[in-house]
């Protein structure tokens, strides 16, 4: 719906009132089945179910230049996140803020681009708003990973499959896949699935099958 002038051109379109025209972050190809338009900036995405996933989203954008963070993981593979394209000199940690998650989140929403963050237990509704909403007024992404995070903008949830590479009786774990489940509201709300390799064959994100592993040879022993 529209305002319209008398001459029948646009006033107001209300489409587009509050919709932020800072570009988004970009999202590895594998990303796009279930976020077309990439992450979109002053938006809350929601994350579940996968560590992996959390990297991979945060991946492009931090190797595009995009400054990251992450709040209250107390443990790290720095070796993990950079198979997954994180640059780790624009990663900033907060393994254990304790009390001060909320200001810590603040605190970096307002500096950086992706603040991906494991809330406490117990987190006020006011918090949530709050922290939203500098989101929206700081053109920063909101990550919050684990379920039930209320009022996100998109989320995302995966499932993992059954790790892959293992032959009859030789080989070694490889790859796995998991299907991811997005949804959320506005532009985010119609439904979307699709299934990734978290990790790929090698490390990091991939959307391809895996060839499975070449059995052994057999070898006579003598005698």
């Amino acid at each position: 719906m529209a305002i319209r002038k008398a001459d029948g051109s646009t006033a107001v379109d209300w489409a587009t009132v509050g919709v932020r025209n800072a570009p988004p972050l970009p999202v590895d190809p594998a990303l796009h089945a279930v976020l077309p338009n990439g992450l979109r900036r002053g938006s809350t995405v929601n994350v579940s179910g996968s560590l992996s996933l959390l990297f991979a989203l945060l991946g492009a954008a931090s190797a595009s230049g995009a400054w990251c963070a992450l709040v209250g993981f107390p443990r790290i593979s720095a070796e993990a996140a950079r198979e997954y394209g994180i640059e780790l000199g624009r990663l900033a940690l907060v393994p254990a803020p304790g009390e001060s998650w909320t200001t810590a989140v603040g605190a970096l929403l307002d500096s950086l681009d992706v603040v991906a963050a494991r809330p406490p237990a117990r987190l006020t509704p006011g918090d949530v708003r709050r922290l939203a909403a500098r989101a929206r007024s700081k053109d920063a992404v909101l990550m919050p990973y684990g379920a039930g995070w209320p009022g996100a903008d998109v989320r995302l949830q995966a499932q993992a499959g059954r790790w892959v590479g293992i032959g009859e009786g030789t080989g070694r774990l490889r790859a796995r896949p998991v299907e991811v489940a997005a949804g959320g509201r506005g532009p985010s709300a119609r439904p979307r699935t699709a299934t990734l390799w978290l990790p790929a064959d090698g490390g990091g994100l991939g959307d391809g099958p895996v060839e499975a592993a070449p059995l052994a040879p057999v070898i006579d022993l003598a005698g």
